[in-house]
């Protein structure tokens, strides 16, 4: 992604399409105000420091993805980065910060076996309100707000001269 830093300011987007954009504004910021766009939000609908938070997410993602990409191609001996360490990189990266969810069968198998678990029965008395055994219920105590103090022990004190 390009800071825009020494290349002249092409006309916004948004600007052209009737938005209230910066006309200096970088190419970058460009894009993610056109990108919230193209998503069906118009200029006023968003702050916009959000603009400012998805670049400054994308800049990370980006440094992190090629800091990785670089320690891969040191490890390889290589000269410098290729593909293959860029894509190594954020495939790495991918399955450190995203995870699939279990498929629909294994969850279902994991229902099943823990639905064969019948419930505790609780009778009450008649009259009365049925309520889970005590060590089911968050209500019993797993504290103790004072030690139980021990009685101090009987010793006699001897003074030497």
């Amino acid at each position: 992604m390009d800071s825009g830093g020494g290349r002249p300011s092409l006309p916004s987007a948004a600007a052209a399409a009737g938005g209230a954009s910066v006309p200096d504004e970088p190419r970058d910021a460009r894009v993610v105000r056109e990108l919230l766009r193209s998503m069906g939000l118009r200029e006023g609908e968003y702050e916009p420091r959000v603009v400012h938070q998805f670049l400054d997410l994308a800049y990370r993602y980006v440094g992190d993805v090629l800091g990785d990409a670089q320690v891969y191609a040191d490890h390889a001996a290589k000269p410098q980065l290729d593909a293959d360490d860029v894509r190594l990189a954020i495939q790495a990266n991918v399955n450190f910060s995203f995870f699939q969810p279990p498929p629909r069968k294994v969850l279902l198998e994991l229902a099943r076996s823990r639905n064969k678990i019948p419930l505790p029965k609780s009778i009450p008395p008649s009259g009365s309100i049925p309520l889970s055994p005590e060590q089911d219920t968050l209500l019993s105590e797993n504290y103790q707000l004072l030690p139980t103090l021990k009685p101090p022990t009987q010793t006699e004190e001897i003074e030497d001269f």
